[in-house]
This record gives structure tokens, sequence and C-alpha cells, in this order.
């Protein structure tokens, strides 16, 4: 194994899901409060579950967002 090729390819796959899931929730949020769902003031639980095939990985990153 080629650990910096490997450390390179799991940046890329971490910026990816960061810029992805926070473009997503950022979205979802704003159209939650504009359509009055939300008021603006929560704190949203968040949860994140991560997979690797070939590896049997599951992790599962929960925790809360505030949006005020």
């Amino acid at each position: 194994m080629n650990e910096d090729v490997f450390n390179m390819e799991v940046r890329k796959f971490l910026k990816k899901v960061g810029v992805t899931s926070q473009r997503e929730i950022e979205k979802a949020v704003r159209e939650a409060v504009q359509s009055g769902k939300l008021t603006g003031n929560e704190k949203l639980k968040a949860r994140m579950k991560l997979e690797v095939e070939g590896i049997d990985l599951e992790l599962v990153i929960e925790d809360d967002i505030a949006l005020s």
C-alpha cells in the first residue's frame, strides 16, 4: 500500500463528503425556515453514518447543530 496515495484518497473523499453535506444541510435548513417548519432558533440533532465496504467499517457520528 502506498501511504501517500491512500492518505490523499481519504482526504479527497472526506472533502467531498464535507462540502456536499454542508451544502445540503444549509439548503434544507433555509427551506425549512422559509416554509415555517423551523423558526431559526432550534438546535437540530444530526447523525452521519459512514460505511466502508471491504473492511466492515461502520461508524455513526452524532452532534447538535445550533441555528442561532
